[in-house]
C-alpha cells in the first residue's frame, strides 16, 4: 500500500512539474520538465534524505560525540525492533525533530539543539520514539521525496518570473501562463502538505508512545514544542517550506487549527489522544496486574543512558536535555 501511495504521489508531483514547464515554455518546456522530473524522481529516491539533512546543516553524531542521545536512540530502536538509524543533530533554537530515509535500513533521525536543551530526557525519548514510528511505518520515503520535488517545483516557478515573459519561449498562454506558474509555485508546498495524510501523525504518536513506554512523555513534549514554535523562528524551514510536513510540529508557525491546508493535526487533539491512551494503559495495568503483559513502562524501564542520566525514579527533578 505504501508503494502504491508513493507511486501515485510521484505521478502527481511529476504532472505538476510538467504543467509548470508547459506554462513557462509550452510543449518544449513540458518535455524538458518531464526529463528533469524523471531524473529527479530517481535521484530523490536515493538522495532526498541527504538533501534534507544538508538543508538543515545536520551533523551526524555517534556514541563518542553524543553518548547519551545516541544511546537513547539505540535503545528505542531496539524497543521498536528497528535497525539502528543514523543519528543527526542540527543547530537550531526551535525544539523540533524529523526522520528521513527511503526505508528502515537506510533511515536517519535528526533533533535540533533546541529540543535537547529545552526538553527533559523523557520528553526527548517520546519525540524520538515518534520519529522512529514514522520509520517503522515507512512514512519517511514519501515525506522526503515530496519535500525534494516540491522544492524543485517552487524553483521552477521562480524561473517563470525571469524567463516566462520571453516571446520566443513558445509559451501558449503568454504572460497569463507566467502568472499562473508563479502562483502555482508558492502553492507547491501547500499541495505537498495536503498530499501527506495528517492521520499518519496520530498513528506515529500512538506507535511512538508504545515504543517509549509512556504516552504522557510525548504529550508533554508536543505542548512544549508547539508553544515554542510560535515564538522561536526556524529560518531554514522558512527557506524550505516544502519540508514542514516532515517535522513533529509545523516549524513554520506551529499552527493550532485543523484545516484542509494544515501540515499537522491540531496539537491539542494529539495530546488528548495520548492522554486517552495513557488512561487505557493504566486501566490495562490495573486489570492485568503489575508485571503481567504490562503495556506501559515505568521510568526505570526506559532506555538506560547512564547512572546520572536523570531517567530513573530517584531524580528529584527531570534533567533537561542530554547536553546539560
Amino acid at each position: 500500500m505504501n508503494m502504491i501511495r508513493t507511486a501515485m504521489l510521484l505521478a502527481f508531483m511529476t504532472a505538476l512539474f510538467m504543467g509548470v514547464g508547459f506554462l513557462i515554455g509550452g510543449q518544449s518546456g513540458m518535455m524538458i520538465a518531464l526529463l528533469i522530473a524523471a531524473g529527479m524522481n530517481v535521484f530523490s529516491y536515493w538522495n532526498s534524505d541527504k538533501l534534507v539533512l544538508s538543508a538543515y546543516h545536520a551533523k551526524e553524531v555517534d556514541a563518542r560525540t553524543a553518548p547519551e542521545f545516541y544511546t537513547m536512540i539505540r535503545d528505542l530502536a531496539a524497543n521498536a525492533g528497528l535497525p539502528m538509524p543514523k543519528v543527526y543533530i542540527y543547530d537550531n533554537p526551535q525544539p523540533n525533530a524529523f526522520a528521513t530515509g527511503r526505508n528502515p535500513q537506510n533511515a536517519a533521525v535528526a533533533a535540533s539543539t533546541g529540543l535537547l536543551q529545552r526538553l527533559t530526557h523523557e520528553e526527548v525519548a517520546g519525540v524520538m520514539a515518534h520519529e522512529l514510528a514514522h520509520i517503522q511505518n515507512r512514512d519517511t520515503l514519501t515525506m522526503t521525496i515530496t519535500a525534494t520535488l516540491a522544492g524543485a517545483i517552487s524553483m521552477l516557478g521562480n524561473f517563470a518570473f525571469f524567463f516566462g515573459g520571453n516571446r520566443d519561449n513558445n509559451n501558449p498562454l503568454g504572460f497569463i501562463g507566467v502568472l499562473v506558474a508563479m502562483i502555482v509555485a508558492p502553492l507547491a508546498a501547500m499541495l505537498v502538505q495536503m498530499a501527506i495524510s495528517r492521520t499518519r501523525e496520530y498513528s506515529a504518536d500512538r506507535r511512538g508512545a508504545e515504543i517509549s513506554g509512556n504516552p504522557l512523555w510525548l504529550a508533554s513534549a508536543l505542548a512544549k514544542i508547539a508553544n515554542a514554535a510560535h515564538v522561536i523562528p526556524n529560518y531554514e524551514a522558512e527557506r524550505n517550506p516544502a519540508t514542514a510536513h516532515m517535522f513533529i510540529i509545523n516549524p513554520l508557525s506551529g499552527e493550532r487549527m485543523d484545516n484542509l491546508f494544515s501540515t499537522h493535526p491540531n496539537t491539542e487533539n494529539r495530546i488528548a489522544a495520548l492522554q486517552q491512551m495513557a488512561g487505557e494503559f493504566r486501566q490495562a495495568t490495573s486489570t492485568t496486574g503489575f508485571g503481567t503483559d504490562r503495556p506501559q513502562r515505568t521510568a526505570r524501564s526506559v532506555p538506560n543512558t547512564g547512572s546520572n542520566s536523570g531517567w530513573g525514579r530517584g531524580s528529584d527533578e527531570p534533567r533537561k536535555g542530554p547536553w546539560s
